[in-house]
């Protein structure tokens, strides 16, 4: 477990603390790309985790792409690995959400800057890849929007590279 995942474990945020499922939230820029894409990942692999008592959802920090699709790209991406892709339509975070989250995970840094101007008591923000093996911890997911599909491809295999220590760590918390 990484130290952030370790100081947010100390914290007392812990993930199902509500009552009912844990909320984890992926955020990115757009929420077209990186977080709905992350978001079909963490399903697939909390239900092949036997992790039922947690529900992913994604968001962006902008407004441009409000009430778009996933990227074509990034559906392709999905179903060509056996991830859901339907069902998504972007919208942009809003501090009750970071408020009532028991985890939200950005894509970059610039997505936590500002997530704790929208949330500035926030004790819950965390880059996804500080589930990340080395040498990927605490680096940015890519950006694949303005780059060739293979990107997509990247992107995906990134986010899936955190997914084993996240899955650990949301049982760990349970």
């Amino acid at each position: 477990m990484s130290p952030a995942s370790q100081e947010l474990a100390r914290s007392g945020r812990l993930v199902g603390v509500s009552n009912g499922p844990a909320q984890v939230i992926f955020v990115c820029y757009g929420n077209i790309c990186r977080s709905p894409t992350a978001e079909r990942i963490a399903e697939k692999w909390a239900a092949d985790s036997g992790l039922h008592d947690v529900e992913f959802t994604s968001a962006a920090t902008s407004r441009d792409e409000i009430g778009h699709p996933i990227d074509p790209r990034s559906r392709r991406v999905l179903e060509l690995h056996g991830y859901r892709s339907a069902g998504h339509a972007a919208h942009q975070i809003t501090a009750a959400e970071i408020e009532d989250a028991d985890l939200v995970l950005g894509m970059e840094d610039y997505h936590l800057s500002r997530m704790r101007k929208l949330a500035p008591g926030a004790d819950n923000l965390r880059l996804l890849t500080d589930f990340a093996p080395p040498p990927l911890t605490g680096e940015a997911i890519e950006d694949p929007y303005y780059g060739s599909d293979s990107g997509f491809e990247v992107t995906r295999i990134q986010i899936e590279a955190c997914m084993p220590r996240l899955m650990e760590w949301i049982r760990e918390q349970a």
